[in-house]
């Protein structure tokens, strides 16, 4: 059974299945700001990627000398999660390493993500305890899709994103076996402004390293409904959207997918978390619509 929360200003739901996100309606304006999750396109809304983001090499790792294998973006996101605290505007999900888990990761561990609503702003809280005697090694990434337009009607590629800095960062490229390249293309060159166009996507996703930016807007060029996205300490940032739909994912990640020639060591993996035992990370993002 999914979970809603709200307040005056927002109303959010949340399922258990990954603890996904499927809803943010603005109670005044009826508008849904989050994708409806058209299966013809993609049927997610916002998916959370743990204990990998992206794709391994071949879909396999290596640890401690044994070969393991995981899908793309990790299984949390096709577990159930337990819904703990709960009220008007809080919730908190749990999941657990089990020996379901631990034979594709072997790490024990305890997610948690806590959805809080303040005004008009969703705020989403990541927690990862190592339960083990030994380090932890994981990666963890948000995957909100909104929906783009905001308002019916509206051309998509009348939108744009607004960085609160000014940024010269290259697209690293994915490859058809989503496995990062070598080589990059120019995206942004000390500017704070992507126009949106549907044809950016066609490649997979725009993926940027080390943003000075902490805050994403998504804006219209006449009208004034849209969302600010904010995000500390994701060194990784993905900009996607299914071909030709009407969403955009804005993607803070802990952790990306593996590069053409990695070694499958799992220890070595770019962006990888290192935690160690009995020790507790967290990460936090929000958005405020408008």
């Amino acid at each position: 059974m999914s979970t809603y929360l709200q307040n005056e200003r927002i109303r959010v739901g949340i399922k258990p299945m990954g603890a996904e996100l499927f809803s943010i309606q603005d109670r005044k304006s009826g508008k849904e700001y989050m994708w409806r999750a058209d299966a013809a396109f993609w049927g997610k809304t916002s998916p959370v990627l743990f204990p990998i983001v992206g794709t391994l090499r071949d879909n396999k790792y290596k640890f401690h000398g044994k070969e393991y294998s995981l899908p793309r973006h990790g299984f949390a996101r096709e577990m159930n999660f337990e819904l703990g605290a709960n009220t008007d505007t809080v919730a908190t999900f749990t999941l657990e390493s089990s020996e379901k888990t631990l034979e594709k990761y072997p790490f024990r561990f305890r997610l948690d993500i806590g959805y809080c609503l303040e005004g008009a702003t969703l705020v989403v809280d990541y927690h990862v305890y190592n339960a083990g005697d030994a380090d932890m090694y994981f990666s963890l990434g948000a995957h909100p899709a909104f929906a783009v337009p905001v308002t019916e009607g509206l051309n998509y590629s009348d939108y744009y994103l607004q960085f609160n800095q000014r940024e010269t960062a290259p697209r690293w490229r994915i490859d058809a076996a989503g496995l990062i390249e070598p080589a990059t293309t120019p995206c942004l060159n000390n500017t704070d402004r992507l126009n949106l166009l549907k044809e950016l996507f066609y490649k997979d996703a725009i993926v940027l390293k080390d943003l000075s930016s902490t805050l994403i807007s998504l804006r219209h060029k006449t009208d004034p409904h849209g969302l600010e996205f904010r995000f500390h300490d994701f060194p990784y940032m993905g900009i996607w959207a299914a071909k030709d739909a009407d969403f955009l994912c804005i993607e803070p990640w802990c952790g990306i997918a593996d590069n053409q020639g990695h070694n499958y060591d799992f220890t070595t993996k770019e962006g990888i978390e290192k935690l160690g035992p009995k020790s507790t990370w967290t990460r936090r993002w929000s958005v405020t619509i408008f």
